[in-house]
């Protein structure tokens, strides 16, 4: 079982119904359990989840968690320091990484389900945020993407934009 709090249900209910979601919520409100349960999804297809991450520190950590959650066999890394089972159905890689892969049209983004960009808020950020631009513009578009961040100023309107490039698009807003 995974979602508890109304917008978690919310959030995994829409990602059920082949939506992709913006999620806003504080920290520790629980936007976790959200891309956990793309993974949960994908796994459940047959296919695969990328993860990302601004920070190769972050992709260590969350590499760490879901291979104690999923099993090493199931869960890789690429941050461009590392390389560790990057055909798994679970990877987690810099956002960075997941760009470069899309202009080379590398064979691992078959049977991609979901792409799960954790900290998408620096989407804003004035030198890096092409990147993040670029990755959702150019994800397939059977890729569902769940957009996470604790810091987004202006979901309504980010999400609108993700709708526009992305398609149907849920933006759950949560307070507390």
């Amino acid at each position: 079982s995974f979602a508890f709090d109304p917008f978690q249900t919310a959030a995994c209910e829409a990602l059920e119904d082949g939506h992709g979601v913006l999620v806003a919520a504080p920290t520790g409100a629980g936007k976790t359990l959200i891309g956990e349960f793309a993974v949960h999804l994908a796994l459940r297809a047959g296919g695969k989840c990328f993860y990302t991450t601004p920070i190769k520190a972050l992709s260590n950590q969350k590499f760490n968690d879901l291979a104690e959650r999923y099993g090493a066999d199931r869960v890789g890394l690429l941050t461009g320091d590392n390389s560790v089972n990057g055909e798994a159905p679970i990877v987690v890689m810099t956002t960075e990484v997941l760009r470069n892969m899309l202009y080379a049209g590398s064979g691992t983004l078959l049977g991609l389900g979901f792409v799960v960009m954790d900290e998408v808020h620096y989407l804003a950020d004035r030198f890096r945020g092409a990147v993040w631009e670029e990755v959702i513009i150019h994800l397939p578009e059977s890729v569902s993407v769940i957009s996470l961040s604790a810091t987004v100023s202006n979901a309504e309107e980010f999400g609108d934009w993700l709708a526009t490039v992305r398609g149907d698009t849920s933006t759950i807003v949560e307070e507390k």
